[in-house]
């Protein structure tokens, strides 16, 4: 039956047939009620059309009779009815007014809020004509006119969906009613504007970042309550469909101003940036929601107040966490915030209608204006609080003192009438002792500081209180409760009594330890080794300086000097990598440093050498076997990841003689004994000759020589052709420095690059080979249109490490204009092992530059497979060992090369080959290159032209 009604309704809608509604209670009314809610006896009708029938309330006679009440044919019909009734039993004529207010924040909604618009079009009465409407700006007002004994049955016109509240007043009671809101909104108007105003005024005088978020706030507070009073009507007007939009307007910028005051007044970025990112966020989404107010105000409204509560609960979070880390804003913002905690509850009771009468929306808008005025008391308190509105206002004295407190110095105040030394704060807690312990005379300081500052510390206070004048700079150590020492300094200056006595000392007490303990760490730093902690060269020369001055004096001091060089150390640190050769150069050290005495000496000279002062033996037998001890303790084998490595060394000894000039020549000797005992093969106990030096000074003369080689052009490059074997062409050549000796002829290189090496001398050579073979390239690709000619030039590991070589190569470059990749640099494997990260980052560089990278004595290295990849090489060249020989295993391995470097995409150039069968074998292996005595001779620049130009060579 309920369906069949249902279905009913529908249709009857549809075809706007009149559907009757049932008969309506009446609601009795006296002489004495002022004011009754008619909300609950209101039969309201959805969805009736244009007509609507109503069977009336019994009349006095008892009889329910039917109306039909037709819509307004000015006004659109809404097709939404109201209908109630009123009995009148007394004997008088009452006059009453309808009223439907626009807009109650109580039950108005949460999410989705009615806010308000015009309720009822027109009321018609069972009996007479339409009520007359009142004027009123926020509220339908109606006045009715009731006979005695009569009952009236009211069919409204709707003109919205919903009609929250309606009540009949006594004309007079709602007139006084309105009239004393009136002056109750006049003075929250007031207030709330003199706090807009003067929290401005603040911001515009100090300009700080809590001024103008509290002006936003109470500008925001007061254009709601100015919307909630209505008074925005009397300065715009504003139709009662627009006041929603106005209404959410101001909702939303209620909650965007008070999210802004929340993170600016605790100063939330400070604290974290996520702080700031969800603040910009949250307040963007804000902004964007006063357009959607524009359109449908009820979603912006409803969003609006769910932001608010959010930000309420957020910073309930905010605010305890903050206080509990004693934050002085988040502690002064409690009071407040429990304020607003309150409001938001009864606002919720509020819109939910948990609380429903009317002073509730008038005293929660006085909640807000009160929330307002304490947070400009709060914001004034902490601005005067922190000293924002103070700046300048303390004395010379509070100056100081605050800069004293502020330094994290200790006051030291003697009171030299009654010896008595006071401390502020006490220095007894910074040193663990008994409390005020250091308080009193002098003396009792004395047994807490150390040995060798008392007797300093004692003479300066009594030359102060001789001389009465003066200054104490002192710097002494006291020792704490533990046992470890403070530094402290003590700076002073005595005061001058009217009897021109001293009568007090007073100063700070500076604690200075951590900057003793850097310069202690910064003076062994500069005299000891940074690996081994051995003392360097230079204190070694020191030591052996004063133990020679000491050997003058006694006959039976006879120091040796040892130099300890650790042969093919270089192979260790190229096959294990750096990390391992520190590891093993601290084993070494430490088995030498067990076999000393403790007047003897060791030190670390340079990367892989030793030296070593013995004064605890001068008979040769013991010195003698010292030095072996020490040639078997390296000579043992040392583990190192799952493998014995054994190691020798080459030791030269000099033992001193009154004839010794000086330490630096001792160690000089010393080291050419070294060095010959390393041309001997190393693993050798070499003691001096005089017949060394000149050896050593030929190696020295030559290193001279070769500073000035360059410049008086004694170096020379030597070409060799690198042959393609596909067609017998010259593809290139590979760059040899060659030396012209004024006197001794010419210097093989093998002899004179090691020298440059040790010396430096190796980056102006490098240099040198880099832009002569750059240019002698250019040349021949621009002279004879060889634009693909390429020319190799070797780089040492001194070179790559600089980062001036990528200038150097950039200069070039630019000079020349080569084309790009034809000028190649080649290194070894050990080259780039030495430092494998900063090779990579260096090639990288150099690819980009347009310069071609040749590996060269490839296979040779343990590393060769293991990095291929890693560096950006283009050209491979197999050393000779793999090319020579007829081992039948010879043709495999060349054959596996050659085949990854093709997968690899790179160029193969194979070195050594001393036949045509040779030749012929890799060119079907697909090798792309040759270079050896067979195919060419190193040769000068103006033979490779004529090569290349097909002439013969002389």
């Amino acid at each position: 039956m309920k369906t069949f009604f249902c279905v009913f309704a529908f249709i009857a809608a549809l075809l706007q047939i009149t559907v009757p509604a049932s008969a309506v209670e009446p609601i009795k009314i006296s002489k004495e009620d002022t004011a009754l809610d008619l909300t609950r006896a209101v039969q309201i009708m959805h969805n009736q059309g244009d007509t609507v029938q109503i069977s009336t309330a019994p009349g006095a006679d008892g009889i329910v009779r039917r109306i039909e009440v037709q819509a307004d044919k000015d006004k659109r019909s809404s097709g939404n009815w109201a209908a109630f009734a009123i009995a009148n039993p007394t004997d008088e004529q009452i006059d009453r007014l309808i009223v439907a207010p626009h807009y109650r924040l109580v039950k108005s909604g949460f999410v989705w809020p009615d806010l308000g618009s015009q309720r009822i079009s027109s009321i018609t009465p069972s009996e007479g004509f339409a009520l007359d409407r009142q004027v009123s700006p926020d509220a339908d007002v109606f006045l009715i006119t009731i006979n005695p004994g009569s009952v009236i049955t009211l069919v409204a016109e709707m003109a919205s969906p919903n009609l929250p509240q309606l009540y009949l007043w006594e004309p007079d009671a709602y007139k006084d009613t309105i009239n004393s809101y009136t002056l109750y909104r006049g003075i929250l108007l007031g207030i709330s504007g003199l706090l807009a105003l003067f929290l401005t005024i603040l911001f515009v005088v100090r300009g700080t970042s809590l001024f103008p978020a509290a002006a936003a706030l109470a500008w925001a507070v007061l254009a709601y309550i100015c919307v909630d009073f209505g008074f925005w009507n009397k300065l715009i007007a504003i139709t009662p469909g627009n006041e929603q939009m106005w209404r959410a307007g101001t909702e939303v910028a209620l909650a965007a101003s008070f999210l802004i005051f929340l993170f600016t007044y605790l100063n939330l970025n400070r604290w974290h940036d996520h702080f700031s990112y969800g603040a910009v966020a949250w307040v963007l989404g804000l902004m964007m929601l006063s357009g959607v107010a524009i359109f449908d105000p009820p979603i912006a409204a409803g969003i609006a107040r769910i932001s608010f509560a959010l930000t309420v609960i957020c910073g309930i979070v905010i605010i305890g966490i903050l206080a509990l880390r004693s934050y002085d804003r988040a502690i002064m913002l409690i009071p407040t915030w429990l304020l607003i905690a309150i409001w938001m509850t009864g606002a919720w009771l509020a819109v939910s209608g948990r609380l429903d009468n009317d002073i509730v929306q008038p005293a929660l808008g006085g909640g807000l204006v009160l929330i307002v005025l304490l947070i400009g008391f709060t914001v004034m308190q902490h601005a005067f609080a922190g000293g924002v509105l103070r700046v300048g206002l303390f004395s010379d004295m509070e100056r100081q003192a605050l800069a004293v407190i502020g330094s994290g110095d200790i006051v030291w105040d003697w009171d030299v009438p009654r010896d008595r030394v006071v401390t502020t704060p006490d220095i007894s807690t910074y040193l663990g002792t008994a409390a005020a312990s250091l308080l009193g005379p002098v003396r009792n300081w004395l047994p807490v500081m150390h040995g060798d500052d008392r007797d300093r510390f004692r003479t300066t206070l009594d030359a102060i209180l001789e001389n009465r004048r003066g200054r104490i700079h002192q710097t002494f150590r006291l020792r704490a409760n533990d046992g470890h020492y403070h530094w402290y300094h003590l700076r002073a200056r005595p005061v001058i009594g009217s009897d021109g006595e001293i009568v007090r000392c007073v100063g700070t007490l500076h604690n200075v330890t951590e900057q003793k303990k850097a310069e202690e760490r910064l003076l062994h730093d500069a005299v000891h080794d940074n690996l081994t902690g051995l003392p360097n060269r230079e204190l070694f020369l020191d030591r052996l300086a004063n133990v020679m001055s000491m050997s003058y004096n006694e006959s039976r001091l006879k120091p040796t000097v040892f130099v300890i060089d650790i042969d093919r150390f270089k192979q260790v640190n190229d096959s294990l990598g750096m990390s391992a050769g520190d590891t093993i150069l601290l084993t070494i050290s430490r088995r030498l440093f067990r076999l000393m005495k403790p007047q003897d000496t060791l030190s670390r000279l340079s990367s892989d050498q030793f030296g070593l002062i013995l004064a605890s033996e001068s008979d040769p037998a013991k010195v003698a076997a010292f030095a072996e001890a020490l040639r078997q303790a390296i000579r043992a084998p040392i583990s190192y990841a799952k493998r014995e490595i054994v190691l020798t060394a080459s030791v030269g000894l000099l033992t001193w003689t009154a004839n010794a000039a000086n330490a630096e020549d001792m160690i000089k000797d010393a080291e050419l004994a070294m060095y010959q005992a390393k041309r001997f093969g190393g693993d050798r106990i070499e003691p001096f000759r005089p017949s060394f030096r000149a050896i050593g000074s030929d190696k020295l003369q030559l290193e001279s020589d070769l500073r000035r080689a360059i410049e008086r052009k004694e170096i020379t490059i030597a070409y060799q052709p690198i042959v393609n074997l596909q067609d017998g062409t010259i593809a290139g050549f590979e760059a040899l420095m060659r030396w012209e000796h004024p006197r001794r002829g010419p210097i093989s290189p093998s002899e004179f690059i090691p020298i440059a090496e040790n010396s430096g001398l190796i980056v102006p050579l490098g240099l040198f080979a880099m832009q002569q073979s750059a240019n002698d390239l250019f040349n021949w690709q621009e002279n004879l249109s060889r634009p693909n000619l390429f020319v190799s030039v070797n780089l040492s590991s001194t070179q790559l490490i600089r980062q001036d070589l990528l200038s150097d190569v950039r200069a070039i470059l630019s000079r020349t204009h080569v084309t790009k990749g034809t000028l190649k640099l080649e290194l070894t494997e050990s080259v780039l092992m030495e430092n494998p990260e900063q090779s990579a980052h260096m090639l990288n560089e150099l690819k980009s530059m347009g310069v071609g990278l040749s590996l060269d004595d490839f296979g040779t290295g343990y590393s060769s497979l293991a990095y291929l990849t890693r560096f950006p090489i283009d050209m491979i060249k197999i050393d000779r060992s793999f090319v020579k020989g007829d081992k039948p295993q010879k043709a495999t391995l060349l054959r596996s090369i050659i085949r990854m470097a093709q997968d690899l995409e790179l160029k193969v150039v194979a070195e050594g080959v001393e036949s045509e069968q040779d030749a012929m074998q890799l060119r079907e292996m697909g090798c792309e290159y040759v270079q050896s005595f067979l195919f060419g001779q190193p040769m000068t620049a103006e033979n490779a032209a004529r090569l290349l130009n097909g002439q013969t060579v002389e």
